[in-house]
């Protein structure tokens, strides 16, 4: 979760003066914070996968997104105290279409890791917003980075019969509600100012993934120890990546910001091979190697593209780097 996906929330490379770096973090090199994110985003998802014997996918999601609404919620309780005199109907729609595909989107990934590895659901998913800066930017070069990712795609998903397709259409359905995540949070930006119509959203999500997560995990959602790890999951996947990003941003360009993200891919493999011990093939290898430079390749040229958007939903969502973490995975 990106300090780029919170509504509102300007994008600086470097810090304003009135806010004062944490120390623990300020003396850390801000590419090493990214990559603690990452790190901490697939060991979430890692933990995550090792619970689906004991406590389903949905189940799981719920956990998850709940401790987000809850973090998020006390981070913006000021703002929401207020919100309904604040706001009218028609923006509170919008947070909540954000906080849908925000619910879509983790239950559908999570179901996909409960298929197919780690590193080969994250990276389908990546085409999500991957589709999104090639579409906002216009470039004929993106053309070339689209068919690069589409060829790594193919890669993947060659006929084997190795890879689940279910598994495979969730992740595809997890990348389609990332992009429509990155275009509400645009919309949402515009009706909302700092945390409060992320916070909104995360609550609005939680509630949506209530009946989903209570039928699924039933009577084990009691077990102190599973909603512990459940929490657990909510902190490495949200929390603690969204600190360690925060931070990063404030003292790095976003567009460098979003080509380490494009990593992501690989450490999602590595984390599936080292702590869930999913071997992949050397040619799954090259499918994210392949999905991972055209995500960097479209990160490149984000910046000119959103120059060249018009209206203030072109800086919203005409960059990869705007949808790289919104408190998912």
């Amino acid at each position: 979760m990106a300090l780029a996906d919170v509504p509102g929330t300007p994008r600086r490379a470097g810090r304003p003066p009135s806010v004062p770096s944490a120390p623990s973090l300020g003396a850390v090199p801000p590419p090493a914070l990214v990559m603690l994110g990452i790190l901490s985003v697939q060991l979430g998802a890692g933990v995550a996968k090792n619970l689906f014997p004991v406590l389903p996918p949905s189940a799981v999601v719920f956990l998850r997104l709940l401790t987000s609404a809850l973090v998020l919620g006390f981070l913006a309780r000021r703002a929401l105290r207020t919100l309904f005199a604040d706001h009218s109907a028609r923006s509170l729609a919008v947070a909540a279409g954000l906080g849908l595909s925000l619910c879509v989107m983790n239950v559908s990934i999570y179901q996909a890791f409960s298929r197919i590895p780690l590193g080969v659901a994250v990276t389908i998913e990546f085409l999500g917003p991957l589709a999104v800066a090639i579409l906002a930017s216009r470039r004929v070069l993106d053309v070339g980075w689209a068919l690069l990712a589409a060829a790594g795609v193919l890669l993947l998903t060659r006929g084997d019969g190795a890879l689940d397709p279910v598994g495979v259409g969730f992740a595809l359905l997890a990348g389609v509600a990332w992009g429509a995540y990155i275009l509400l949070t645009a919309a949402t930006g515009r009706h909302f100012s700092g945390l409060s119509g992320l916070a909104v959203a995360s609550v609005f999500a939680a509630f949506v993934a209530l009946p989903l997560g209570v039928s699924a995990g039933g009577t084990a959602l009691l077990d102190p120890r599973l909603l512990l790890l459940g929490l657990g999951v909510g902190l490495l996947s949200s929390v603690i990546p969204y600190t360690l990003e925060m931070e990063a941003l404030r003292r790095m360009p976003a567009r460098v910001f979003g080509i380490l993200m494009s990593l992501e891919p690989a450490a999602a493999a590595l984390v599936g091979l080292v702590v869930l011990g999913e071997a992949l093939a050397g040619r799954q290898w090259a499918a994210i190697v392949c999905v991972m430079i055209a995500c960097a390749g479209a990160t490149l040229g984000g910046p000119r593209a959103a120059r060249r958007s018009s209206g203030p939903a072109g800086d919203g969502h005409g960059r990869i780097e705007d949808g790289t973490r919104p408190a998912k995975e």
